[in-house]
């Protein structure tokens, strides 16, 4: 075997080595990445109803486990078809503590709504992107000097559906204009003042009482909202303390960069 067959086979070696240790490291970073990835009941929701164009999923009730990590969604899914609307209520899902956390305050709130066939994920008052100011389904009726949403008797289900109390044209006005329509905020109510939507309130109405989060005593309540918000700021600064240090990294390693002198001289 003469020199030059010689590096080739050694080159073709090491190529192969290259090429294993690479495809390994690529390997187990995907598979990392894939068990990190948890998806929420709700996205599985949605890619069920990938074939409908117009929905709704409002989170109905919720629940805890007390002394445990046990946490459940209860959804209502709602349809609205050319002609006619569907409504029906999803079994008891289990939930992250995250996801528990981050819709604490959304009970009896629209949490994803598709139009048009374009997907948006921000907690609003149910009702507001399909129905609310909508004049195919009702109509605003002037009441002891302010301004109401009123559906029409064929839709007139459709309050109890979405536990109609407080639909002020001002509300949705101020939610329409103030910067929240299409965006990510969640709207509650007029900024400054109590949340006159989500948890609080719809627990406080005859419907929310009659749910299992409705039904919990407020110690038990205000145990829970006080775990999963220690935990979610726990999350949120090992993520903030994860993002510094690889930004301190990079600063570094530009640096030193830098100080080797650049492209040349």
């Amino acid at each position: 075997m003469n020199t030059v067959t010689k590096v080739i086979i050694g080159i073709i070696v090491l190529f192969v080595i290259v090429k294993t240790c690479g495809g390994g490291s690529s390997s187990s970073s995907s598979s990392t990445v894939t068990k990190s990835y948890q998806k929420s009941p709700v996205d599985n929701l949605i890619k069920e109803l990938n074939a409908e164009q117009n929905f709704s999923i409002v989170l109905f009730d919720m629940d805890a486990n007390e002394g445990s990590d046990n946490y459940r969604h209860q959804y209502q899914v709602i349809i609205q078809r050319p002609d006619t609307v569907l409504e029906q209520k999803s079994t008891w899902k289990n939930v992250s503590e995250a996801f528990f956390s981050q819709n604490m305050n959304n009970m009896g709130m629209e949490i994803v709504s598709k139009k048009d066939g374009v997907i948006t994920k921000q907690a609003v008052p149910a009702g507001y992107n399909h129905y609310v100011g909508n004049e195919k389904y009702g109509r605003w009726e002037n009441r002891g000097g302010s301004s109401f949403w009123a559906f029409y008797g064929q839709y007139a289900f459709m309050s109890h559906m979405f536990n109609m109390g407080s639909y002020r044209r001002s509300y949705y006005n101020d939610y329409r204009s103030g910067g929240y329509y299409g965006g990510s905020r969640g709207y509650y109510g007029p900024r400054g003042g109590s949340p006159v939507y989500g948890t609080n309130s719809y627990t406080s109405s005859t419907s929310g009482k009659n749910s299992k989060w409705g039904s919990k005593p407020s110690t038990f309540k205000d145990k829970v909202r006080s775990k999963v918000s220690r935990s979610s700021s726990t999350s949120s600064a090992r993520t903030s303390t994860k993002t510094k240090r690889s930004s301190s990294r990079y600063r570094s390693s530009s640096s030193s960069r830098s100080r080797s002198g650049g492209f040349g001289k």
